[in-house]
């Protein structure tokens, strides 16, 4: 893999603008159009990971689109082909200065759910962006083409500002089947492990707390997936000749669930529970507002752990979800006992969990409580829980450099509420992890009509143009106080 390393003689040379004017030509990309263009041109690439049809159009991505602009930034780059077959590409790329004093790894995502083309409303379309007043539409804009793009808009920006010397390294890992499940993501990153080494990990995906306030999460709840099964016999008997006699697997599987969790939602099975809720996640929560905004449910005040704030539940703490229930046939139902019932099941679970041992805690309880019959079985959608520490070095000073560059205090959340696989950088590779989110949670992520908005990327590239100068003239300091 090639990569441009650049001479430590013009390392100690003074950038010739400030931080304000490399935040304001970031925003003059904006303003004139260039960055619309860019990320039209993007969104034109029907990258849906879920279609293995799309391959294609995956590597096309990476290798005639991100590629071009990199190596005119001295990047090295290599499209590396996933260890499972068939699945989609990743991009690996470094810059690197002679003398540099730490490295910053990014990440970002090229693929997108699928387009639902005829689902758009009238007169937009996935595949090409449609600005209508503040909105900005098009398959990709919120997640992830439009982040990955406002990171890299600044981080050339920024280079540029400084003549060309940030006095750090930068490397890049870009996926093309996030919205897949990543597949190979852990495998190449433990496989390219010294190539990925860095100090700090800094990269932009999924939304805001509210489109009103910057934010910064340090990792994320992980996801666990179950489903429970009940074979009571091998068919349906009528009801009025059996009913009173036989047991009925839907009436039993659904008081085996009330043991698991109460009518309230609150966990029933300390197995289920986290360790505690740390004091500076606590702290770190206590000015989160989850909710509120146009299109939001109301949220229920009476719902899950008691003693806990809205954000405290569904950022520092578990919850146990039904997402499907089967007994019968629901769309025909018929005058007979049904012999079988299911039920999908998952757990959103954050760190201090006993996420490995999850089935063990379940099968124990129900069998505990008389429901010995109710089959457990694990799913393979797992993901883990991770959580940066909010009092981290990484932590404050990323605070400070949004809350200069914005003159407003940023959301700072120890974790979202939902998973990414931020496990694979924080775990696998070892790296403080920092999250900037340039979308919003009304933004149709996944959905038809997805978007941003425009007055939220605008504030986004200034505050990445922001994040890239400040590691420049802070970063050193921070690496050297982390070590100490």
């Amino acid at each position: 893999m090639c990569s441009a390393t650049f001479s430590p003689t013009t390392a100690t040379r003074e950038p010739a603008m400030t931080r304000e004017s490399a935040i304001a030509r970031t925003v003059a990309v904006f303003d004139d159009g260039r960055f619309q263009a860019t990320l039209g041109r993007r969104v034109a690439f029907r990258t849906e990971s879920q279609d293995a049809a799309s391959l294609p159009q995956l590597y096309a991505y990476l290798s005639d689109e991100i590629v071009p602009l990199l190596h005119s930034l001295g990047f090295g780059c290599r499209i590396v082909d996933n260890p499972v077959p068939g699945k989609s590409p990743f991009l690996l790329a470094e810059r690197i200065e002679a003398g540099a004093a730490f490295t910053v790894l990014t990440y970002g995502h090229g693929d997108v759910v699928r387009g639902y083309d005829a689902q758009w409303r009238e007169g937009l379309q996935p595949w090409k962006i449609v600005v209508d007043g503040n909105r900005w539409y098009g398959r990709g804009t919120a997640d992830n083409k439009g982040q990955h793009t406002i990171n890299f808009t600044a981080l050339e920006q920024v280079l540029q500002a400084r003549d060309g010397v940030l006095g750090y390294n930068v490397k890049i890992i870009l996926e093309m089947g996030e919205e897949d499940g990543s597949p190979g993501l852990d495998e190449v990153c433990a496989l390219h492990r010294d190539f990925l080494a860095a100090d700090l990990f800094l990269a932009s995906d999924g939304p805001r707390v509210s489109a009103s306030r910057a934010t910064m999460f340090l990792g994320s709840r992980g996801v666990f997936n179950f489903d429970l099964h009940l074979d009571l016999r091998d068919g349906g008997h009528h009801s009025g000749n059996w009913g009173g006699l036989l047991r009925n697997p839907g009436i039993r599987l659904a008081h085996a669930i009330a043991t698991l969790v109460d009518a309230k939602g609150r966990i029933l099975v300390p197995g289920l529970l986290p360790e505690e809720l740390p004091g500076s996640v606590r702290v770190a929560l206590r000015d989160i507002e989850v909710g509120g905004s146009a299109g939001d449910p109301a949220i229920d005040p009476d719902w899950g752990e008691p003693g806990l704030t809205p954000a405290e539940r569904v950022i520092g703490w578990n919850s146990l979800e039904v997402l499907a229930f089967t007994c019968g046939n629901p769309a025909m139902p018929v005058h007979a006992i049904p012999a079988t019932a299911r039920a999908h099941c998952h757990m959103r679970y954050v760190v201090g969990s006993d996420a490995a041992h999850f089935l063990d805690h379940i099968r124990a309880h129900l069998a505990a409580h008389g429901f010995d019959d109710v089959e457990v079985r694990g799913t393979d959608v797992h993901m883990a829980a991770t959580r940066l520490d909010p009092d981290d070095a990484w932590v404050r000073w990323g605070l400070a450099s949004m809350e200069r560059t914005t003159g407003r205090r940023p959301a700072l959340l120890p974790n979202l509420g939902g998973s990414l696989p931020n496990d694979v950088f924080s775990e696998t590779l070892g790296l403080p992890t920092l999250w900037v989110p340039h979308s919003y949670p009304a933004c149709s992520q996944h959905a038809p009509n997805e978007h941003i908005l425009a007055d939220v990327t605008r504030e986004s590239l200034e505050i990445m143009a922001g994040l890239f100068w400040d590691l420049a003239e802070q970063g050193p300091a921070v690496v050297q106080e982390r070590a100490a």
